[in-house]
């Protein structure tokens, strides 16, 4: 065993006489390694033959030595800044970095406030769009929209007014055609009885589909008459004036005919030997003639005048309702432009989120590069070659100068072996690692 320690050692030859006065020395810029090894190897073996190679006192002593190499690197101002340089060149990066994160940062909140202030913007013109819904149909020129206000009471007032008068009409002209071409007129029956008929309707169908199909859809006719009136009204110009002339003519001429076909079977009714043959003349005398054209004609262009009337009062129903949906469809598109700003908002917050974390790690290593900097960096590599070289004075008094047995020599070697490569690992120190450096702070 004292063999395998002697020749690991590979042990100095010195003379106690000359160790009792050692001191280690900070090496200068003239110091060799020679020399300095020497130095260290020297106080081992002084501090050995002081302490009579015990552990405990080596444990003591080899901090000691710790504590000065760690002295004599930090006097060493160029090796040190040497070291230190590729942590110097990181932390600038880190600084010109953490600048960058911090005007990106400035940005996306610009970028995000700007995002919100655009939300809070569509979302008041929403307010603004469901407000003017609302208030359209009572101030519609106040939004630059030609309608009357209160168009919707005229329209439903006008709408039951031409109800009634429609259903008028149908049986109005049902009767009078079914009495003026199908019906057999009685003697026994009064005039009115004879030209307006309850079941006129149930009559003609029961003669023939023919005559159903002309009752039921002769009444059509007088409306679609009156829808042409209407459309030609809407322009104005000398055509359209004479075209709904000629309308209100042929209707005339309707009615008129109508009332000649029941008048005539009325009088034929009456007629004697001595009577004249119905004529127009005689026609135009009969105040029946008139009742019938009146009751028609005259109803049918009141029926005019109100449809006009509500189709025109729909069409200023119809522009608020068409600025309403124009705003509605605006709303829509406000809400998926909401939709898609608070997307982008979420990508902004999550990149700043990003740039905040990366700022944030890219500061603590700015503190732990600055740590570094202002500590001692101690290079492992050349601390276990000095601290080797201590323990090599120390092995060589206990071998060479200690009075005990061998047996108590090797287990005192043992034992300082243990504490060597303790203090060796309590300081982070490593044979193998040839690029690593311990630091700490003084």
């Amino acid at each position: 065993m004292i063999s395998q320690i002697e020749n690991f050692f590979n042990l100095k030859t010195a003379d106690p006489s000359q160790d009792e006065n050692v001191e280690i020395k900070a090496p200068d810029t003239e110091e060799t390694e020679e020399v300095r090894k020497r130095t260290y190897h020297e106080a081992g073996f002084r501090d050995g033959s002081r302490n009579s190679g015990s552990p405990l006192a080596l444990s003591i002593c080899l901090n000691a030595i710790y504590a000065r190499f760690q002295n004599e690197e930090k006097e060493l101002i160029e090796k040190q800044q040497l070291a230190k340089e590729p942590y110097i060149n990181e932390q600038k990066t880190k600084e010109t970095e953490i600048k960058t994160l911090v005007v990106s940062k400035e940005s996306k909140e610009q970028q995000i406030n700007k995002s919100e202030a655009d939300i809070r913007a569509v979302k008041d013109n929403i307010e603004e769009l469901k407000f003017e819904i609302n208030d359209l149909p009572r101030n519609p020129e106040k939004y630059h929209v030609s309608a009357s206000k209160g168009a919707s009471s005229k329209f439903w007032i006008g709408l039951i007014i031409l109800m009634p008068l429609s259903l008028y009409l149908f049986t109005f002209y049902i009767s009078t055609s079914y009495s003026a071409f199908f019906k057999p007129f009685d003697a026994n029956s009064t005039i009115i009885m004879n030209v307006l008929d309850s079941k006129a309707f149930e009559k003609a169908w029961h003669d023939g589909s023919l005559e159903g199909a002309f009752v039921t859809f002769i009444p059509f006719v007088f409306l679609g008459l009156g829808y042409l009136i209407h459309m030609f009204g809407e322009v104005k110009s000398i055509g359209n004036y004479v075209k709904i002339g000629l309308l209100l003519l042929t209707t005339f001429v309707f009615d008129a005919i109508l009332a000649y076909q029941i008048e005539e079977k009325i009088y034929e009714l009456t007629k004697t030997f001595n009577t004249p043959e119905f004529n127009i003349p005689i026609a135009f005398g009969k105040i029946q003639f008139w009742g019938i054209i009146f009751a028609g004609f005259v109803v049918y262009l009141i029926w005019g005048v109100v449809f006009d009337f509500i189709m025109k009062e729909h069409r200023e129903k119809d522009k608020v309702k068409h600025e309403q949906l124009r705003r509605k469809k605006d709303i829509q598109i406000h809400h998926d432009r909401i939709t898609d700003i608070e997307a982008h908002k979420e990508k902004l917050v999550d990149e700043l989120n990003k740039i905040k974390a990366d700022s944030i790690a890219a500061q603590e290593r700015v503190k732990t590069l600055q740590n570094l900097i202002d500590a001692v960096i101690i290079p492992t590599k050349e601390y276990v070659l000095y601290a080797s070289e201590y323990m090599q004075g120390w092995i060589t008094f206990v071998n060479e100068k200690l009075r005990i047995s061998q047996h108590e020599k090797t287990v005192l070697q043992t034992e300082c072996m243990a504490t060597y490569q303790e203090n060796l690992k309590s300081v982070g120190a490593s044979e193998d690692a040839q690029n690593s450096v311990y630091t700490t702070t003084l």
